[in-house]
């Protein structure tokens, strides 16, 4: 048995003015099933990356592990998945089919393309290769983006039977819950480990932010009673040193026999007032120790356009196809104003490819019809958004948003203003969907289409949105696979099934 043990871990990227790590101190057992969690841009990925001896620090890491990331990278997402797999690793064919008949995956999407893979198809290969290997130690970096309800609950199945320990990154509470046996949770000023699941987590962290805020109102009433005290003193000691100069007839009045008692009892009593106002600094400072890690949410905002048409969408008897292979059986739909439609479907079943049609950027066939409005606008959360690149100026330069609303969107999703003056390739996964995110509520929109909006977002940036929605009530086609986002935000859904099922579509 290893453990990984951190001392003094300091770290911080050179273009950001605060530290992701001051001094942390970890013990992680290797037999852990760790899930790590924390809002986007706390140092997540950073520290899988550390840990994995790709990042220079100050401190100590030390273990005795070899390390297996997940998501592997591709180079040439263009050759056959197999190829792409065996450039990464050194692994037999047998080896991936086996691994993705466990995770209810047909072998035959080996001997397609990568970059034709869906991003649910794509995340279950890279998966395979993961677990094809046993001898390396997994660091599983947000496993569950794109994968559909099933998958997700085949890969949580997949590591409950794992013997070997891993730490998993994932924003999918469900997901945390059924895989983890510990969760670490990176919050603003430290890092906090619990024995349990996120549930465990969940009530002890209540517990703690419910004793933080009990403290402060405590805290707020003492300094308010030391702050009117003080001010009453020194009122009085500046008066009674004022009555060192009054009237010298008035008895009592401070006149010059007087003046070395009243001057006496003025600093006596100056001299307390004194002592409160330091005693009600420290505590001033006290109180800015606590709250130090509750999280404060503000509500997003959306630059919903409402229009005129009742109807932005109609699709009659559609079907898609790559090598006249269809997708899905036939589907039939509408979308009128002010509804939002999500469209079900297990990965692979045509979803992203409905969308890519709406948009002209689909290169397979069809059959049917799919009819909107000429000149409808819309906004669109793209699966893949690498090509956000530059700085925040340059991006909404190019993308004629609003900045001051494309800036307040993107603190409000919890983006620190330290981070607006990097290049947005060099941020985190989670930092650059909330780029893709804010451009989209900045959009003047009729129909804004959102593909898989919640990957890489954290829980309090999903209930972000799901309040923005449900106040706002925009015209929406989405495609989401957290059960829980699309039963508060969808007035309707429609299930895509591929040919090869004989039941009906559902609508």
């Amino acid at each position: 048995m290893s453990n990984i043990e951190i001392k003094n871990l300091t770290f911080g990227y050179a273009n950001q003015g605060t530290l992701l790590f001051d001094h942390a101190n970890l013990n992680i057992d290797e037999t852990w099933k760790l899930g790590l969690i924390g809002r986007n841009g706390r140092g997540k990925t950073t520290l899988l990356k550390l840990l994995q001896n790709q990042l220079d620090y100050h401190g100590e890491i030390t273990h005795r592990l070899s390390f297996n990331y997940f998501p592997q990278y591709i180079s040439d997402d263009q050759q056959l998945a197999i190829y792409a797999l065996q450039e990464v690793a050194d692994v037999e064919q047998w080896q991936i089919e086996r691994e993705l008949n466990l995770l209810a995956v047909d072998p035959d999407i080996l001997w397609r393309s990568f970059a034709s893979l869906s991003g649910g198809e794509q995340t279950k290969i890279l998966l395979a290769l993961l677990f094809v290997d046993d001898t390396h130690f997994p660091l599983i970096d947000e496993p569950t983006n794109h994968l559909d309800i099933n998958g997700r609950q085949q890969v949580a199945s997949y590591l409950q039977k794992k013997r070997q320990g891993f730490i998993v990154v994932s924003h999918d509470r469900h997901f945390i819950d059924q895989i983890s046996d510990h969760v670490m949770s990176i919050e603003k000023q430290t890092i906090l480990l619990y024995q349990g699941n996120f549930s465990t987590y969940k009530n002890e962290k209540q517990l703690s932010d419910n004793f933080e805020r009990e403290q402060n109102e405590k805290l707020k009433k003492d300094i308010h009673r030391l702050k009117q005290s003080a001010s009453e003193k020194l009122k009085w000691s500046l008066s009674r040193e004022g009555d060192k100069y009054g009237d010298p007839h008035k008895k009592g009045s401070g006149a010059i026999g007087d003046t070395g008692a009243i001057g006496a009892r003025a600093a006596r009593v100056m001299k307390r007032s004194k002592s409160l106002e330091h005693r009600m600094t420290n505590d001033i400072e006290s109180k800015e120790q606590l709250l130090k890690n509750i999280e404060y949410i503000d509500p997003l905002s959306m630059n919903f356009q409402p229009t005129h048409r009742q109807t932005l969408l109609t699709v009659k008897d559609l079907q898609l196809s790559y090598d006249q292979r269809p997708l899905f059986n036939p589907v039939t739909f509408e979308l009128k104003q002010k509804q939002r439609l999500a469209l079900m479907g297990p990965n692979g079943a045509g979803k992203s490819s409905i969308i890519q049609f709406i948009l002209a950027q689909f290169a397979g066939d069809m059959t049917g019809l799919i009819d909107h409005p000429q000149n409808l606008a819309i906004s669109y959360v793209r699966q893949n958004y690498e090509d956000n690149r530059g700085t925040i100026d340059e991006f909404t330069a190019a993308h004629h948003l609003d900045r001051e609303e494309f800036l307040n969107n993107l603190h409000k999703l919890g983006m620190e203003r330290s981070v607006f003056n990097n290049k947005i390739e060099t941020m985190s996964m989670g930092q650059r969907k909330k780029i893709e995110l804010a451009k989209s509520l900045s959009q003047p929109a009729e129909l804004y289409i959102w593909d898989e909006p919640l990957n890489y977002l954290d829980i309090f940036n999903q209930e972000q949105l799901e309040k923005l929605i449900l106040s706002v009530t925009p015209t929406m086609l989405i495609v989401e696979h957290d059960q829980s986002f699309i039963e508060k935000v969808a007035t309707q859904t429609v299930t895509l099934r591929k040919p090869v099922d004989e039941t009906h579509i559902q609508v």
